[in-house]
């Protein structure tokens, strides 16, 4: 236990220092506020675009609060992956590369130790951005659109949660099978839109897929049916992370080095 806390102290403070603290959240929290407030001025964008007909009227109807909080999601759902892939890309794989692992590894340390750091100093960073960006739509949504219920909401954003918890473990664990940057950003990213695209495409075959949470979440708030599936998909993400997690630790211990 003082390994792992002393591993997350110095992942926690790597992350201060490349400012992942702060610009992570930030871009969650743009995100989060653009999509309500979009949305309220549209009509007013449309018009000051300067290429409507003259005497032409815009009739906009606002949908709900809960249909703009699942567009909300589906924002998360493209750029707010790739910033989380970019944002933990190196989070193994640069410490082998710059052989800061082996000399950590040159004294009697946990493989189990390290490895769990890298995962909760991940963990924490995808919750306190998305939490952020999930509130900041939320109280805009409710201020200038319509009311949201607590309930739906809620657990809307707890499932799409872990399935960012999903993607964020899926990255380090390519982060620790390859060095190249650019490859797990492709494969981590790649592979995240490739579950959630079939989940949509082939609902019938992957109804407990982890790549059905987006949708899933989504349905929950633009749907007056509850959606069916949500507990499978979620206790097979968790087995999913789970595994990941053991053989990213696994792959650690066995390449200490870029060699």
């Amino acid at each position: 236990m003082r390994q792992f806390l002393l591993f997350l102290r110095k992942e926690m403070l790597e992350m201060g220092r490349s400012y992942k603290w702060l610009w992570v959240p930030l871009v969650f929290l743009m995100l989060g506020i653009m999509q309500p407030l979009v949305t309220r001025f549209m009509p007013v964008i449309l018009e000051s675009a300067g290429n409507m007909p003259k005497g032409m009227t815009i009739n906009f109807e606002l949908p709900s609060g809960t249909e703009v909080m699942g567009q909300t999601l589906s924002q998360y759902n493209s750029v707010g992956l790739m910033i989380l892939v970019l944002s933990l890309m190196t989070m193994i794989s640069g410490e082998r590369q710059s052989g800061g692992s082996q000399m950590i590894f040159a004294k009697p340390v946990s493989y189990v130790s390290y490895a769990a750091a890298k995962w909760a100093s991940m963990l924490s960073l995808v919750t306190v951005s998305f939490v952020l960006g999930y509130a900041g739509a939320w109280y805009y949504t409710v201020q200038i659109i319509g009311s949201v219920e607590t309930g739906t909401a809620l657990r809307a954003g707890l499932l799409y949660l872990l399935w960012l918890w999903f993607t964020g473990s899926l990255t380090l664990l390519i982060s620790s099978l390859i060095n190249s940057a650019a490859g797990i950003a492709f494969i981590s990213l790649g592979s995240a839109i490739l579950l959630s695209v079939a989940s949509g495409w082939l609902p019938r075959f992957t109804a407990y897929s982890p790549g059905s949470l987006p949708q899933i979440s989504m349905q929950w708030l633009q749907a007056s049916n509850e959606p069916t599936g949500a507990l499978g998909a979620a206790i097979l993400c968790l087995i999913c992370m789970i595994f990941f997690f053991f053989v990213a630790a696994h792959q650690v211990r066995i390449r200490k080095s870029k060699l």
